[in-house]
């Protein structure tokens, strides 16, 4: 086990306690001494160590040909949307003010503001309901329900907050409608042979309550309690959404046949049809009325949303979204006077009526888990740069989250390490097995900086002189100005990760048998001069200290060993804390502080010259560990996650 820590910036000294002990009138004597720990802290009072700065939330998580259902707050302040175990809301105004929920054991599927603006219910994959509160930072959970047993994949509340229904995919039902305080059945969700895709309910009395299922039809519902009254059989394909209008005088029902039919709000009649024959080239995933109730808009796979004149039956607007696959839309919101639509690639575009082939705005980001992340200043401005699971990379302004990606085309698999070298290119690996450099002004990717390996690369380091090193499974390269120059192979250990140090002098490869072998970089060659430095155990990540003064290792063992480079690289101070395996690491600019990020889902902040002083970030993307760590400056931390989510720390010592 780990030694045990004291918390950073603590003055230890001990008291010395003297008693007498009783025991069945007895006294027991002689007298014992016991000895008791006082820590006292030197940071200011009232001063947290760590303080959450900015939170760069991850897309809605998407799939091919599945609807996503985007909430929206009765305010009309916020919008909100699932991706993973993560609820994601999201100010409507300025998207890079967000805040994520992360309670829930399983995926969560959808989530639904209550008509009052004071709660939300979440759904997830395994038919569980949390409802909580939305006014604190905390968001407490008021009630837990599990209605269905199976994944829920749309939730409707009553106008006066007090009902709750739920559809999905359930064993012995496809849908339950509940009170919201005892979890009591208010009435039954029968009528349908498959899995219940939307469901919704009418926001005035007499309440209605309508469905949306695999099974081709609809379904409508008097109450409460909610009984079982027709079934709706214009749609010939799965029925995808259906929503009551605001005013309650009407509801629509959209399908994968291309179709919209309205039907009147209070007797469930069939009203019209959107468009004639059919309203979309392609199947409709979602549809959004206006507040007024006299519009309303269609998102559909044929990569195109449609805003409709419900009266007169026709399309007023037609906004074209793109030719690409990831450009079909999935879901549809609107929200006072903004539109918005999700994209198969999971940004969100912010519609425009005057303008319709082009979005007044589209929120980027990740919507795969982040692997790896490094940050860069570039005329003044510190940008993030991140890499995922799916070979994207973004960045981002570190002070706005102003986001984007490189255009062109670039990784096709996950990004695993990035670096930024002296010629201001960004350097990125991937399981695709290449190496790509990229400019980080032009901001495009170029097909002629990108260097093929031989083997899938797992690490890469750069350094001056346009040196980069490349470790590969079972083989070492170093490159030179964008060329291989000089290969290691048939390696008597498994290379996990490589680091140049800053001089370009030498080169360090730490192995899964615990060793740190030095190479010498002579000109274009490494030269294995026989230099090994023993750490705990199997290498997870290293660094050089900016000034390299200092290499940082961490292993799997849980224990982060800091060598001395001036001394032949030998140990300078050992620090343990980690409770699972650590395996990301980053110096801060002041190279006295290095933060490393485990399993444990913990971050700590070591201080070089005191292994007892030390920082730690609990929960920093609950339930998911942190995959990258990146310094802005020497008190700002980023971290990154498998959340697909970025944060931003303040760090005071």
């Amino acid at each position: 086990m780990g030694k045990a820590r004291l918390s950073e910036g603590c003055i230890r000294f001990r008291v010395c306690v003297i008693g007498e002990c009783t025991a069945g009138g007895a006294s027991l004597s002689p007298l014992f001494h016991s000895f008791g720990r006082v820590t006292l802290s030197k940071r200011p009072a009232g001063k947290m160590p760590h303080e959450l700065k900015h939170v760069f939330a991850s897309l809605p998580q998407m799939e091919r040909g599945v609807s996503k259902v985007i909430g929206g707050d009765p305010k009309g302040n916020n919008f909100l949307y699932t991706n993973g175990k993560c609820v994601i809301i999201r100010n409507i105004e300025n998207p890079a003010i967000a805040d994520i929920y992360t309670e829930h054991a399983h995926q969560v599927t959808v989530a639904k503001y209550a008509p009052s603006g004071f709660y939300i219910a979440s759904g997830d994959a395994s038919g569980k309901i949390r409802i909580w509160d939305t006014t604190q930072k905390e968001h407490l959970l008021k009630y837990e329900y599990t209605p269905i047993s199976g994944k829920i994949k749309d939730i409707a509340w009553t106008e006066d907050s007090k009902r709750i229904a739920v559809v999905g995919d359930g064993r012995e039902k496809f849908g339950a409608v509940f009170l919201w305080d005892s979890g009591s059945s208010v009435g039954e969700v029968s009528g349908h042979s498959k899995l219940i895709n939307s469901v919704d309910i009418r926001q005035k009395r007499p309440y209605r309550l309508a469905t949306a299922s695999d099974d081709t039809c609809g379904s409508f519902f008097e109450g409460p309690p909610f009984k079982f009254k027709f079934t709706l059989r214009d749609h010939s394909q799965f029925v995808n959404c259906v929503r009551f209008s605001p005013d309650g005088s009407r509801f629509v029902t959209a399908g994968a046949d291309g179709q919209i039919f309205i039907y009147d709000g209070t007797n469930g009649e069939r009203v019209c049809s959107l468009g004639g024959e059919k309203a979309h080239k392609g199947g409709i995933y979602a549809v959004s009325w206006s507040p007024d109730s006299s519009q309303l808009i269609s998102a559909s796979g044929d990569k195109t949303v449609k805003l409709w004149d419900v009266g007169a039956g026709t399309a007023v607007t037609t906004f074209n979204m793109g030719t690409d696959v990831l450009d079909q839309q999935l879901g549809c919101l609107w929200q006072k006077d903004h539109l918005l639509s999700i994209s198969l690639s999971g940004y969100i575009n912010y519609l425009d009526k005057n303008n319709p082939d082009r979005p007044i705005r589209t929120v980027k980001g990740h919507s795969k888990s982040i692997q790896c992340l490094t940050v860069h200043k570039n005329e003044g401005r510190s940008y993030i740069y991140s890499g995922s699971h799916d070979g994207h990379i973004n960045y981002w302004d570190a002070e706005t989250g102003e986001n984007d990606c490189f255009s062109g085309k670039g990784h096709s698999n996950q990004v695993s390490k990035m670096v930024v070298d002296e010629a201001n290119e960004l350097v990125t690996c991937s399981m695709d097995d290449t190496l790509r450099y990229t400019n980080i002004n032009k901001k495009e990717y170029s097909a002629s900086d990108l260097v093929k390996m031989d083997f899938q690369p797992k690490s890469v380091s750069a350094a001056t002189g346009g040196l980069s090193l490349a470790v590969c499974i079972g083989q070492i390269v170093l490159l030179k100005d964008k060329k291989k120059v000089f290969t290691l192979d048939n390696l008597d250990y498994e290379a996990e990760v490589g680091v140049i140090h800053p001089g370009g002098t030498t080169a360090a490869v730490g192995g899964t048998d615990g060793k740190i072998r030095l190479y010498a970089i002579q000109g274009t060659t490494l030269k294995d001069e026989g230099k090994t430095i023993e750490a705990k155990g199997p290498i997870t990540d290293m660094a050089y200290s900016n000034d390299g003064a200092y290499l940082a290792a961490i292993d799997e063992k849980k224990v982060a060993t800091v060598y001395s480079v001036a001394d032949g690289h030998s140990v300078k101070q050992e620090f343990y804390g980690h409770h699972a395996k650590p395996v990301t690491l980053a110096w801060s600019p002041d190279n006295e502080h290095f933060a490393t990020g485990g399993m444990d889902m913990m971050v700590y902040i070591w201080t070089v010259a005191d292994a007892d002083q030390r920082i730690k970030l609990p929960d920093s993307h609950r339930l998911h560990h942190v995959s990258g760590l990146a310094w802005i400056d020497e008190h700002t931390l980023v971290t990154a996650s498998h959340d697909a989510s970025i944060k931003q720390w303040t760090i005071t010592y």
